[in-house]
């Protein structure tokens, strides 16, 4: 038996990166994934065709985590289309560079808005069912190094990063006594579309990797192995942690 059959999965941003390692791995053991997208329908349709392929089941919902109609549309699907929803991957996030001086108000707003205020409703949403239902569930946020590790220029990113450790640890202590777990990964340097400008940039990438103890940046699966396990009842007494997966980067990084 998979260790994942019988469980629902709710992974956000599943059309690419490392949501989309996500996805497939707890669907190829097993899960039954909605597999959350915003902007990329090819690459959803790859993601529900991976698991399928493995004898899961998938399916796709258009979803934006910054607005409420949506977010409760992403829970509501996984209980009308699969019954139940036990596990929630709050992973859907973004980035922009800009010097702080220089941050304009929208561009702090949306990142705000996917990195944070996203996780925080969806959770309360996915919490909601499973109180009423008096069922138990494991929250997983894709966090970052950055949740503790700095990056000038990237202000607002590590903002709600940092924001999304201590909402973390908050809901880990309110919702405990509910049976729900909740933790954070937190990747360092991994090959996503996301880092597509710093992967061909091999100054850039070779610097970086210096900084690597491990000499390579990481991949999905590397992110995606953790979550299942978090996702896991190998993980039934885990929670208020955030686990880092950087190939030892934190311990190592010295600003340029």
């Amino acid at each position: 038996m998979k260790r994942f059959e019988g469980k629902v999965a709710i992974v956000t941003g599943a059309g690419s990166g490392i949501g989309q390692g996500i996805a497939k791995r707890l669907g190829c053991e097993g899960a039954k994934v909605i597999v959350d997208y915003v902007g990329n329908p090819d690459g959803a349709q790859e993601t529900e065709a991976a698991i399928e392929k493995a004898g899961g089941q998938g399916s796709i919902v258009r979803a934006d985590v910054t607005r409420m109609n949506d977010v409760k549309w992403l829970v509501d699907s996984a209980w009308e289309q699969f019954g139940s929803a036990d596990i929630l991957v709050n992973n859907a996030g973004m980035e922009k560079k800009s010097e702080f001086w220089d941050t304009p108000e929208s561009d702090y707003d949306q990142v705000m808005a996917v990195n944070l205020r996203g996780p925080f409703f969806l959770t309360q949403t996915f919490v909601r069912r499973l109180r009423d239902a008096k069922k138990t569930g494991r929250v997983i946020n894709i966090s970052s190094v950055h949740e503790d590790m700095v990056f000038p220029g990237f202000d607002s990113y590590c903002c709600s990063k940092g924001g999304l450790r201590m909402l973390m640890r908050n809901l880990a202590v309110e919702l405990g006594p509910l049976g729900i777990t909740v933790n954070n990964v937190a990747p360092g340097a991994i090959a996503t579309p996301i880092n597509k400008a710093l992967l061909e940039d091999k100054p850039k990438l070779d610097a970086l990797l210096k900084n690597i103890p491990l000499g390579r940046m990481g991949t999905p699966e590397d992110v995606a192995g953790v979550v299942a396990f978090l996702a896991s009842d190998d993980a039934a007494y885990v929670t208020g942690s955030t686990f880092v997966v950087d190939g030892g980067l934190m311990r190592n990084y010295r600003e340029q």
